[in-house]
């Protein structure tokens, strides 16, 4: 790997931070353990919650980890818009005998005080979704030894992350499971985005900085073909989903290998922000009159999600997940990225074999 990420881990593995309560310090410790670069996901949670998940981490590895965080959102919501998609959830909260979330619980998600925590105890890696923080921040945060990684869509965005001083990009392709990491929501665009291969070569050429890969990788020569096209490692979330150290709800982890499931799609029905997740239900009704609105509407259906969940309701629920989800492995989280590293070399040697005469040159 590149010098960025040099001496974190032996293996061009990164789990991805699944946030909702997915990627727990078992899952991540797990990882580390076996040789890959474990994140826990402080969005959605306190500082203190976020810290004493660090803690818990690290009582189980003490190879280098991450944290990731969200960067506050700045107010482009339409209130009218917000009031109408909440009407037409009222019958979602009388079905599962709820109420709905206040659509103004907060824009920030405590992104200060979690800074500050990790400038007052530093983890070895912080990854940034949906934005480029400050040069300060960066810097900041290198100064404590900390490496910055922040997630890109698209060239412009990879090159406003190296102006800012971050150690390394993070290249989102649209195969992504979860959140798009847009720097700026577009409504018009609806959160469609580029292919990973393609993406992470106009990162290469836009920028200088070390490229991680994210989208839809769940095989070794998945991550053979983006280190053979420029990254310097790979990030996987749909893959660890399902294995047993993550916190991923037992219907969500059956519903990716689950025929009833056959595609994703990028919806705003949950959250007001792009994210892909398997098609259920709730993305068929209510994805289409979903505002632009994060993260309003993510506050205002989150006690929905909680109540489908807690009455075994996969339709209601929202199943993140990647274009890759039908292959996932319900393997320990140490044991898949073992698979990970093997299926890798095999590629790689392939390749080799090929470059080198195997085909008859």
């Amino acid at each position: 790997m590149s010098s960025a990420l040099t001496g974190l881990t032996p293996y061009p593995i990164v789990q991805a931070p699944m946030a909702g309560g997915v990627s727990l310090p078992q899952l991540a410790g797990a990882v580390c353990e076996a040789g890959g670069l474990g994140f826990l996901a402080a969005g959605y949670k306190t500082a203190d919650g976020m810290y004493q998940e660090i803690k818990q981490l690290r009582g189980l590895t003490g190879r280098p980890f991450g944290v990731n965080l969200f960067m506050p959102q700045p107010e482009t919501a339409d209130p009218a818009a917000v009031g109408v998609y909440a009407d037409q959830l009222a019958g979602e909260a009388a079905w599962y005998e709820t109420e709905l979330g206040d659509p103004d619980n907060g824009r920030d998600d405590n992104y200060d005080a979690k800074l500050a925590v990790l400038l007052d105890d530093p983890v070895a890696v912080v990854s940034f979704h949906f934005g480029v923080p400050a040069p300060e921040v960066l810097d900041a945060l290198r100064r404590a030894g900390t490496v910055t990684l922040v997630s890109a869509t698209t060239a412009d965005e990879a090159r406003a992350v190296e102006e800012a001083g971050a150690d390394a990009v993070i290249a989102q392709g649209a195969e992504a499971g979860g959140h798009q990491g847009t720097h700026r929501d577009n409504p018009e665009t609806g959160g469609a985005g580029t292919g990973l291969l393609s993406l992470v070569a106009q990162v290469r050429e836009a920028v200088a900085l070390p490229v991680v890969a994210a989208g839809g990788l769940m095989r070794g020569a998945q991550i053979a073909a983006v280190l053979a096209a420029g990254a310097s490692a790979a990030q996987l979330g749909t893959a660890f989903l399902a294995t047993p150290e993550s916190g991923a709800h037992p219907l969500h982890k059956a519903a990716l290998t689950d025929p009833l499931y056959v595609r994703t799609e990028l919806t705003r029905a949950f959250s007001g922000r792009p994210a892909r997740g398997l098609v259920n239900r709730f993305v068929r009704e209510h994805g289409p009159y979903a505002p632009a609105a994060y993260p309003e509407v993510h506050h205002l259906t989150a006690p929905l999600r909680k109540a489908a969940a807690k009455a075994g309701d996969a339709q209601g629920m929202a199943l993140w997940s990647g274009q890759g989800h039908r292959m996932a492995r319900d393997l320990p989280a140490g044991r898949l990225v073992e698979v990970l590293v093997e299926e890798l070399a095999s590629a790689q040697a392939e390749l080799t074999e090929f470059v080198t005469g195997g085909s008859g040159r």
